[in-house]
């Protein structure tokens, strides 16, 4: 009998008893995101998101899908960003 790890027992679980693939290979919405106010007079913590974003200088914009992490961190600077789907 072979040794499974737990992860590997629960990876198989899911996908034999469901019938699907846990890992998740369903393409997400896109959203595209542009700075359209300066980023002069927020909080450090708003200039680090706004780097994390990969948004740098006015008027830059960015392509990422949609997660949890992302539609987070656009609310917390939703005062400085455009936000359009795709």
């Amino acid at each position: 009998m072979q040794a499974w790890s737990q992860s590997t027992a629960v990876y198989l679980w899911i996908k034999f008893s469901t019938g699907r693939n846990p890992i998740n290979k369903i393409k997400m919405a896109k959203i595209r995101i542009t700075q359209t106010k300066s980023r002069i007079g927020s909080t450090v913590r708003q200039k680090r998101t706004l780097d994390a974003l990969g948004l740098r200088k006015m008027h830059k914009t960015v392509e990422m899908e949609t997660s949890p992490q992302i539609i987070g961190m656009v609310n917390k600077v939703k005062h400085l960003v455009k936000i359009e789907s795709l």
